[in-house]
């Protein structure tokens, strides 16, 4: 055996010991027999090891074995080598919201084990969660631990870590499963904020905060984040919610969740901006998206052919020439560099070879209209959507005059848009619910299932523009597994979550069937690109979106503010009349998420 002292608890010292014969390492918990003298003393720890030894889940420190000589008692433990998050968080300070929803949930799961065990912890905190080499989080030190018992006989003793204790627990109203559920709710405060909701300067002010459930919520939480700790931290025991039904809440279903952590979060912040898991579609999808060469000279012949719409690309560059000599003036007294001469003429038609114009692209929907998923995919005039819609950001975001209003808005019945979306990628995959009713979900193995409007109708895409059709009522039998997930999904998103927005679309079977080609989630906001050129943003912490799609050939650009009521407008009349600042930061974040998946 090599024995390395790791660290000391109340009654034991813990190390680290290898087992030479198998290399094995485990946490050996070594009491002597001294600091467990008192026959009370010594019922605690055989509690402890009676309780914790039959305990088997993966989110749970694993018990291998104990055993005692004259001077010492031994358990021997799974060992974590990152140690708790108790360390992660002294060397972090704070955590990112998406790796709170990481760790929380894989306490979540932990300890609602323990209770269907009938296990209460009693000592939820940071210290007891230990982090192991894959960075999986295991609930640990059942020093604490009881046996649940109903409420007229349950103990009323005053155990815990001052900080997290309970209202109930203080008033001597014993220990349940709601006062585990309160403890859960200070380790997410302190995780996110540094710091325990009740901490004060002394013990008795604390306790009189913690009995008044008395606490700050900063503005710097997210509101999903103080919804779900003012939920976790009410006063009343039976306000609280079921371990079921935190993981249901809007913190994590409208939240990016990593699959996994990298290490280097035990020491500084991780980098999120990580592409969806669907890199199968994606390949599927990269001919559409960004079509040949051939296409795109296909493109531009047919664009040169039609007068009409040049003679309304010259007169939108004539009314947008003062704005940008005004712009390139600008310039000029800020950066002491001459005007170009060529600067407010207006800039020649694209030819082939070059990047498409993107003031064209804005009065024309380059991405034109189809009949069927299928011509959308296939036809080539509609060439490279993502690099289309990157085009005609670029270009409105670079011409487009500031201004503090938003221009008249126009009506728009048929937008088809997501309304609720949930990130199952870590089992599943992405599913969503769009404007019309239809269900989605793009399954992790690339491949995508849409539920119609009638929950009776199914369309599978296993290749981009070929589509299956079958019934709900006769399922191929290598579907029946997708298609409950399905149901799953659609049942889940209506019964849980609520649309983000007041726009209604009409049923319209004439337009393209819409499913989504990839998503991205940063920390702050999801994105969303569709077989047709649809491209939906959504941010988490004020819930505004942004949906870029065609209609009639034609760009339109909807934001739906905080107040979840939209507003949908003609991108050209955008670019004349410009837009206030706060929605071209969000047109700005959102082409930036576009450029990255892309690029």
């Amino acid at each position: 055996m090599i024995v390395i002292f790791s660290f000391q608890g109340g009654f034991a010292k813990c190390y680290e010991m290898t087992d030479l014969s198998t290399s094995k390492v485990y946490a050996a918990k070594i009491i002597p027999h001294t600091r467990v003298s008192k026959p009370h003393q010594r019922e605690k720890i055989d509690r402890e090891i009676e309780l914790h030894r039959v305990l088997h889940h993966k989110h749970i420190v694993h018990f291998y074995h104990h055993f005692e000589d004259k001077d010492n008692i031994y358990i021997l433990l799974e060992y974590c080598s990152r140690r708790s998050l108790a360390h992660i968080l002294k060397a972090r300070k704070v955590l990112t919201e998406p790796e709170v929803r990481y760790y929380l949930r894989q306490i979540v799961s932990g300890l609602k084990y323990l209770h269907e065990q009938e296990i209460l912890h009693r000592d939820l905190k940071l210290g007891n969660f230990f982090v192991s080499e894959s960075m999986e989080l295991k609930v640990g030190d059942f020093g604490l631990a009881a046996k649940l018992e109903s409420a007229g006989n349950r103990k009323k003793t005053i155990c815990g870590t001052p900080n997290y204790l309970s209202p109930e627990v203080l008033n001597k109203q014993g220990h349940g499963c709601e006062s585990d559920v309160w403890a859960l709710g200070c380790v997410m405060y302190t995780m996110l904020l540094g710091r325990p909701p009740f901490e004060t300067t002394n013990l008795k002010e604390t306790y009189r905060c913690i009995r008044e459930a008395r606490y700050s919520l900063p503005s710097s939480l997210s509101p999903q984040a103080k919804q779900l700790i003012s939920s976790l931290l009410a006063k009343t025991p039976e306000d609280r919610p079921h371990l079921d039904h935190i993981l249901r809440h809007e913190f994590f279903t409208q939240g990016f969740v990593p699959e996994r952590l990298p290490a280097s979060c035990c020491h500084s912040a991780p980098d999120f901006h990580v592409s969806s898991p669907a890199k199968s579609f994606f390949k599927k999808a990269a001919a559409a998206l960004f079509g040949g060469k051939r296409d795109k000279v296909k493109y531009y012949e047919t664009l040169n052919k039609l007068t009409k719409e040049e003679e309304e690309i010259y007169k939108l560059r004539h009314d947008l020439k003062k704005t940008v000599i005004s712009q390139q003036t600008k310039q000029i007294t800020e950066d002491g560099r001459p005007l170009s001469p060529s600067a407010g003429r207006p800039v020649a038609p694209s030819t082939e070879g070059l990047p498409p114009d993107p003031i064209r692209l804005i009065v024309r929907g380059s991405l034109g209209s189809c009949s069927s998923s299928s011509e959308c995919l296939e036809d080539s005039t509609t060439g490279s959507v993502a690099e289309t819609v990157a085009s005609v950001l670029r270009g409105c975001l670079e011409n487009m005059p500031k201004a503090g209003d938003l221009p008249k808005g126009i009506e728009c019945s048929n937008l088809q848009w997501v309304t609720k979306w949930v990130d199952y990628s870590n089992k599943y995959g992405f599913g969503y619910q769009l404007s019309d009713h239809i269900v989605g979900v793009l399954f992790n193995n690339g491949t995508h299932m849409s539920l119609l409007a009638d929950k009776k109708t199914v369309h599978y895409y296993a290749e981009l523009g070929q589509c299956s059709v079958f019934s709900t009522s006769d399922v191929p039998d290598h579907f029946v597994g997708q298609v409950t997930v399905l149901k799953y999904f659609a049942h889940y998103m209506e019964e849980n979550l609520m649309d983000g927005g007041d726009l209604v679309s009409q049923a319209d079977t004439h337009m393209p069937r819409l499913y989504l080609l990839q998503w991205l989630k940063s920390d702050r906001a999801l994105m969303m690109l569709f077989n047709d050129g649809t491209f939906q943003v959504n941010f988490y912490h004020d819930h505004t979106k942004i949906i870029l799609c065609t209609q009639r050939e034609e760009y339109l650009l909807t934001y739906i503010n905080e107040e979840r009521v939209s507003s949908t407008f003609r991108l050209s009349s955008l670019l004349t009349s410009g837009c206030p600042a706060d929605l071209r930061q969000r047109i700005e974040y959102s082409l930036n998420m576009l450029l990255q998946r892309f690029n």
